[in-house]
């Protein structure tokens, strides 16, 4: 009998309810199209489901639930008493549960819909099954807009020092015209970054770590470890920049601090020679560790407190650009300074052009001067000025929108930026002398209106508020990378959810000093900028390969993107870093390869879906479709054998193969080049055993790449031996990809395990091969096969008794290219009848492997097959006569067996399920071919490293235990033998 809960829920009355239930016994409840579990995701419970039956409009004896849109007052009720029940106090149902899935709180990850922790792997593992959401940055409670969150974080990451105390110097000395050129090429690199950048991250959810993160998952791990360390090196550097600009303004600004004095005579041609202060190198070190180390102290204080000052240096930036404007216009008429004419359109032509000059490390004009100027150095200074772009990515977990917020205010802030340093080099061309400009390093405060005092103070406040973004982000950058547990070395630098970078803020602290101590700032900021060049050579590079693939995941919301722009994007940061220094850009090039390098052999990361992959699966396709379903010229052929691992008996647990498969699949590659495809049978039926094949394939994958053997795993699940294998060969491959050689082991132990099913299945093994045109190797002696340290001397013996396409000897070949056969020689036995022309025969083998460019020493060996062996002859023949015998007698046994139950129930002759045909004198005929074959090998092939011979094929009447029979008199004392059956096509050629 079905009755009601208080809650509304319907429980099942028992077996007879009318319902149904799920293949692992678990009851289903009804859901109707206007459940609120439906229209509301937030009243989505989670967990198991709870009693109860099929769709109510099936089964009449069921009542109907109030399921109104507004919701009764009882599911007020429910869903309080749910938010009031603490998690896990009894086991919430599932109404998605008749769907057969868990509800989409467990599919989508999101369990903080219900109060519950889950905690996400920060990147994949070798093992380990990744939610298609794994990652998702966590909810945080302060969310900022895309004003506070992006825009004024770039503005004050781009916006600093070079802007204050080096554009006006750039302006002087390149001129107005190629300081133009200079602005619109750094401009134009970092605002196709942008486009790049808002792609990119409008393609999903981000987490921390910036461009790292959007590199590594665009480019996969290895790049974006590389890339990240080398940008968190610029970042670290940068710090050093911006203090050290801090430091020059505030000296500067109040000589009378600097502790040591240093004075620099002005001899650039002008009339009168003028003393000019520079402050002292050792005063920028000394001040600049100060700063940097209470700068650190701030970063200690976490995030919050770095927001509380963060903005104070907002205002003064904004404050210091009105007043440098509002003194420009006012030049010349205010108390002009010496130098300064106002803007003038006779001064702007003068400026226009270049005029580069030899200047002492200060930058002040010197006719012997030590360092030399020109429009490539001035790239390298001037770059950093553009940089800062990634400050709004690098906060993508505090913004409300990131997908609204990065594309929207990275590309206002370049935009603004570069409008201003437009602007702002016409203006100082036109206001002030090519002298003074060269000379003035802080005319920025000379010429600023009303105080300039109070642009000097803006100028230290905003650089300082740069480093101290430097200095936030750097070791966040490296604390992510650290996170993501891919680098060992880097576990130092790990730090818990929502805890602070501690280590990672000393170590930046540490190489932020290690700069301020060279003190030189027009030596840094090369460095910088090729550090951040990278950087944004990977953004582009990301989402050119994104964008040109196309894979059904990219979707980005930001539609104004194109390849070609990322691509135009990607040269032109590679022509910037060679324009600035050749060798610094094969330094950092040589550095990030170095780190792709060291990730590569000691990194620990899985796959991230990374842009790489979707390349390979693209090309792949494409390769295989130009390769057509026609057949491969044999000198395109390569064999891809399909190794049997299904063993003839029992392997010791947890080993899914024979050891020594994997080292004969590598033998039969040239330098390893191909693909082996082990398989493996599961016997039973699919629905039961589909988890133990997965396990089972995973574990044959671990076989395989411990044996750094090519190649691809794959379990199939069938009633039986025969069906799975008849499966695979019929299914296995794609186009011209296809299996085209059947590897497995000999089953040695069928008599000795008496397992008298081996023989039917083995048999009809070999017959579906012939039938799919499948090559056949066979290998007896597995267990003794030498791996690659194991060296073999002797000689490689081939028994050519029929044509194979030459398939026989691409083998002895391929043999001879590996280590442990390369110190052998290779023998080929012509067999042929007694009558034939033995020398013609040896004198055309000879010549046939002349032009196959293959070396072997030929033999011909005539015999009669039809006559029969006389007692007495070579110890080899004595040798082979008992193992004769005694087959006969078997053969004997099985057959007088046969005929006695076909007698006794009045049927045919019956084997194998099928009824058979024995001429007993083609019997016979069969054994003595073998015995001769078998004492023939033993005579010339005794102490051969391997022997090679013809399979032959299964008689078609003959049961399948008389094959067994001919084989295992074939193989009789032979240790180690590959019995090999060709197909019906070439796989060598005679032409080039």
């Amino acid at each position: 009998m079905d009755r009601e809960n208080g809650d509304g829920d319907i429980e099942g009355g028992g077996a007879d309810d009318g319902g149904f239930r799920s293949s692992i016994g678990r009851k289903y409840r009804p859901v109707l199209a206007n459940d609120r579990a439906v229209l509301e995701m937030s009243s989505i419970d989670q967990g198991s489901s709870s009693s109860a039956s099929a769709f109510p409009d099936q089964n009449p004896n069921l009542r109907k639930v109030n399921t109104s849109v507004n919701g009764s007052s009882d599911a007020k009720e429910e869903n309080l008493s749910h938010e009031q029940k603490p998690n896990g106090s009894r086991q919430q149902e599932s109404k998605l549960e008749l769907f057969g899935f868990d509800s989409l709180v467990n599919i989508l990850g999101l369990k903080s819909m219900t109060g519950e922790h889950v905690t996400q792997p920060s990147s994949p593992r070798d093992g380990e099954d990744i939610s298609i959401t794994a990652g998702l940055p966590k909810p945080a409670a302060p969310k900022l807009g895309t004003l506070m969150g992006v825009f004024i974080p770039c503005i004050q990451s781009i916006l600093g020092i070079i802007y204050y105390i080096r554009f006006s110097w750039i302006v002087g000395m390149a001129g107005i015209g190629e300081t133009l050129l200079l602005v619109s090429l750094c401009g134009a690199c970092t605002f196709l970054t942008s486009i790049s950048l808002s792609a990119i991250a409008t393609n999903g959810a981000m987490k921390g770590g910036g461009p790292y993160y959007l590199i590594g998952r665009a480019l996969g791990p290895e790049v974006g470890v590389s890339i990240g360390l080398c940008f968190f090196l610029g970042n670290a550097v940068a710090g050093a920049l911006y203090v050290l600009g801090a430091v020059e303004t505030f000296l500067k600004a109040v000589p009378s601090a600097g502790i040591f004095r240093e004075t620099v005579t002005q001899v650039n041609g002008t009339a009168i020679a003028q003393p000019i202060e520079s402050p002292s190198s050792h005063d920028l070190q000394i001040y600049g560790i100060v700063l940097t180390i209470l700068l650190c102290f701030i970063v200690f204080g976490g995030v919050k407190m770095i927001n509380r000052v963060a903005p104070a240096f907002l205002i003064p930036v904004l404050f210091s650009v009105v007043c440098i404007f509002l003194g420009i216009f006012l030049a010349g008429k205010d108390h002009p300074s010496e130098g300064i004419t106002g803007l003038s359109s006779e001064t702007f032509k003068e400026n226009w052009s270049a005029d580069y000059q030899k200047t002492n490390d200060a930058g002040i004009p010197e006719t012997d001067g030590s360092v030399t100027w020109n429009f490539n150095s001035l790239v390298g200074l001037f770059f950093p000025a553009v940089t800062g772009i990634m400050a709004g990515s690098n906060r993508s977990s505090s913004l409300r929108d990131t997908q609204q917020s990065i594309p929207v205010g990275t590309l206002a802030a370049t935009l603004t930026t570069t409008s201003l340093y437009l602007v702002s080099l016409m203006l100082f061309g036109a206001v002030a002398t090519r002298e003074k400009l060269l000379t003035d390093r802080l005319l920025t405060a000379t010429i600023a209106w009303p105080f300039p005092s109070l642009i000097k103070i803006g100028i230290i406040l905003s650089t300082m508020g740069a480093a101290l973004q430097s200095l936030t982000g750097a070791p966040r950058l490296l604390a992510a990378i650290a996170n993501d547990d891919i680098l060992p070395i880097l576990n130092y630098f790990k730090v818990g959810d929502g805890g602070e970078p501690h280590v990672a803020t000393f170590f930046t602290a540490f190489l932020c000093i290690g700069c301020v101590v060279i003190g030189n700032l027009d030596l840094i900021t090369p460095t910088v900028t090729m550090f951040f060049l990278l950087c944004y050579t990977g953004v582009n590079l990301s989402c050119f390969l994104l964008d040109l693939l196309d894979a059904p995941s990219w979707r980005p919301r930001w539609k104004f993107h194109h390849w070609s722009l990322s691509l135009v994007g990607a040269l032109l940061c590679i022509v910037i870093m060679f324009l600035i220094s050749w060798s610094f850009t094969v330094v950092s090039l040589l550095l990030a390869s170095l780190i792709y390098k060291y990730v590569s052999i000691k990194g620990k990361a899985g796959d991230w879906g990374d842009g790489f992959k979707s390349a390979y699966f693209q090309l792949a396709l494409r390769s295989l479709r130009s390769l057509g379903a026609s057949q491969v010229h044999p000198k395109n052929w390569y064999p891809i054998p399909l190794v049997f691992c299904r063993p003839w008996g029992k392997l010791p647990e947890n080993v899914p193969c024979h050891p020594k498969l994997a080292d004969f699949a590598n033998c039969m590659k040239k330098k390893g080049r191909g693909m082996s495809i082990f398989v493996s049978i599961l016997d039973g039926d699919y629905h039961e055993c589909a988890e133990d094949a997965k396990t089972a394939c995973k574990q044959l994958s671990t076989y395989i790449d411990y044996k750094n053997c090519e190649g691809v795993a794959e379990i199939v699940v069938a009633p039986n031996m025969s069906e799975g294998f008849r499966g695979i060969i019929q299914t296995m491959g794609l186009g011209n990809l296809k299996p085209n050689i059947v590897v497995m082991r000999y089953p040695e132990i069928w008599r000795r395990e008496n397992l008298i099913e081996i023989p039917a299945t083995f048999v009809g093994i070999i017959n579906d091969c012939i039938v799919a045109n499948k090559a056949v190797v066979i290998v007896k002696g597995l267990d003794e096969w030498p791996n690659e340290y194991q060296r073999q001397y002797g000689t490689i013996d081939l028994y050519w008794i029929v044509r194979d396409g030459g398939l026989m000897l691409l083998l002895s070949q391929l043999l001879l290219t590996k280590e442990s056969f390369e110190n052998c020689k290779i023998q080929v036995f012509c067999i042929a009848e007694e009558d034939a022309d033995a020398e013609g025969l040896k004198a055309d083998v000879k010549k046939f492997l002349y032009d196959l460019r293959m070396q072997a020493e030929v033999f011909v060996i005539t015999m009669k097959w039809d006559a029969q062996m006389d007692g007495g002859g070579s110890p080899a023949q004595d040798e082979s006569m008992d193992a004769f015998t005694s087959a006969q007698q078997r053969i004997d046994d099985y057959l007088t067996q046969m005929k006695a139950m076909a007698k006794r129930e009045g049927t045919p002759l019956m084997a194998d399920g099928k009824p058979v045909v024995v001429n007993e004198k083609q019997v016979e005929k069969f054994l003595y071919t073998t015995l001769k074959l078998n004492s023939t090998i033993l005579r010339y092939s005794r102490m051969a490293a391997v022997v090679l011979v013809s399979l032959p094929p299964p008689p078609v009447s003959h049961p399948a235990y008389f094959y067994m029979e001919y084989m295992d008199l074939l193989l009789e004392k032979i240790p180690r033998i590959l019995i090999v059956r060709g197909y019906r096509r070439d796989v060598v050629t005679l032409f080039t």
